[in-house]
């Protein structure tokens, strides 16, 4: 119990030194999954309101599929990106196995799914309470999805939040690609599980501190933004 807590009160030092190893890791941690949320936002949101607002074969095949990605197997995901950037797969020329850009490849095959599926759910929504109005002023159903997405900020905001919380945590696949390479690859997940098995439990709990510190700011920006979107449609009613 005596070890435990001056562990902690070690841990609880770094971070409030502001210890540079520490804070090099978390830098590179928010680097890669804010730059991955935000090529997945690029990707899932117009995917996910053409299937909202779109009518074309094999739709409902399409949001099943979507749907079910949500929950891939983030090792999965690690092994075919590993495959896809190893030197004999089809883009190992471009030599970014062991990369931050192979990390950030990982977590965009995982976040996209999500922020999809959240955002056909929210221009269905609306596309469902605006149909008649889109179309009475001659729009048709492509020219509404800037509208829909602009009125449904708040409500895309938590679903960027919710990518960004999955990216942040993941351990399996980014340590397949990127190899956990020091001042090179190393982010908080899998820094925690290196740092453990070596005994280091002061940086490993620090590092544990900081990522309990942004899931809990993360889920409380997603509860604010929840509850200002009930608002919202509350007012609109």
């Amino acid at each position: 119990m005596q070890n435990f807590a001056q562990e902690m009160q070690a841990a609880f030092a770094l971070v409030l030194a502001g210890d540079s190893e520490l804070l090099g890791i978390v830098g590179l941690s928010l680097r890669v999954s804010l730059f991955a949320v935000l090529c997945a936002a690029l990707i899932g949101m117009p995917l996910g309101a053409a299937l909202a607002v779109g009518r074309f074969p094999g739709r409902r095949a399409m949001v099943v599929l979507v749907n079910a990605l949500m929950g891939l197997p983030p090792v999965v995901v690690g092994l075919i990106v590993y495959l896809m950037l190893s030197r004999s797969g089809p883009l190992g020329v471009l030599q970014l196995l062991y990369t931050p850009t192979a990390m950030i490849i990982a977590q965009v095959v995982l976040v996209t799914p999500i922020i999809a599926a959240l955002t056909r759910q929210v221009v269905e929504m609306l596309d469902a309470e605006y149909a008649e109005q889109m179309r009475s002023l001659g729009l048709s159903r492509l020219a509404t999805v800037p509208v829909l997405l602009w009125d449904g900020r708040v409500a895309l905001l938590t679903a960027l939040l919710a990518g960004f919380g999955r990216a942040i945590a993941e351990v399996g696949a980014v340590i397949i690609v990127g190899g956990n390479i020091n001042h090179v690859t190393r982010v908080m997940t899998t820094a925690i599980a290196l740092e453990t098995s070596k005994g280091n439990l002061a940086l490993a709990l620090a590092l544990g501190a900081v990522l309990i510190g942004i899931a809990v700011a993360v889920n409380a920006l997603v509860s604010l933004l929840g509850a200002r979107s009930r608002a919202e449609a509350l007012a609109h009613a």
